[in-house]
C-alpha cells in the first residue's frame, strides 16, 4: 500500500491557501510549532487532529489524499490505496475513493491497532458519517453515551455529534467511515 505523508500535504494546501503557520494555528488552536513539526514528519497528529487540520484548510481528511496524488483514479484497487499513519491514535486511514466530479461520498477505512482512539476526547463530527465495523471490535463514545461494537454493528453519526472511537481489545480493529459534505 502506498504511503501518503501528512506533512507534505498540510504544507501545501497551506501555501495553496497563502495561509502562513501562524494563521494555520490561529484557525486550529494548534500551536505553529506543532504544525510545523507536522508538516516535516517529525509530530505524527491523532485522527481527530488531522480532522481538525483539514477542517481549518477547508477540505476533509480524505482530501488530503488527493493533495498528495493528484488527479483522483475512479478506481481504488485493494494493495493500491493511499494510506496515512497515525502514530499518536496508533491507526492507520486508508482512502477508499476519492471525491470527484463533485460526488458527496468520502469512503475511508480506518484501523485502530490495540489501545488505539481517535483522540483523547470526543470531537464534533463535520458532516454527517454513516460507520461499520468490519472486524475487531471498538467503543464508540457518542454524545454521552458509550457503546462497544462488534463487526456488523453500524451506526449514522450526524454533524455536529461529539463522537470518539476506541480500541480496547488486543486485535486491531477496522471500521468503515462514509462521509457525505
Amino acid at each position: 500500500m502506498p504511503e501518503s505523508s501528512l506533512g507534505p500535504a498540510v504544507r501545501q494546501l497551506r501555501e495553496r491557501q497563502q495561509l502562513s503557520l501562524r494563521a494555520l494555528a490561529e484557525r486550529t488552536g494548534f500551536s505553529a510549532s506543532f504544525l510545523s513539526q507536522v508538516e516535516n514528519g517529525q509530530a505524527s497528529p491523532s485522527i481527530a487532529s488531522m480532522e481538525l487540520i483539514a477542517s481549518a484548510l477547508g477540505v476533509t481528511l480524505g482530501e488530503f489524499f488527493q493533495s498528495t496524488r493528484g488527479e483522483p483514479p475512479s478506481i481504488t484497487r485493494a494493495g493500491g490505496r493511499p494510506m496515512l499513519h497515525s502514530g499518536w491514535s496508533r491507526a492507520r486511514i486508508e482512502a477508499l475513493g476519492a471525491r470527484v466530479n463533485g460526488q458527496r461520498l468520502e469512503p475511508v477505512l480506518i484501523t485502530l491497532d490495540p489501545g488505539g482512539s481517535s483522540g483523547t476526547r470526543a470531537h464534533a463530527a463535520t458532516c454527517e458519517e454513516f460507520a461499520m465495523v468490519q472486524e475487531g471490535s471498538v467503543v464508540l463514545v457518542l454524545s454521552d453515551s458509550e457503546q462497544t461494537l462488534g463487526p456488523g454493528d453500524a451506526v449514522a453519526i450526524l454533524p455536529g455529534m461529539l463522537r470518539l472511537w476506541r480500541n480496547p481489545g488486543k486485535r486491531p480493529a477496522r471500521i468503515l467511515i462514509v462521509g457525505a459534505r
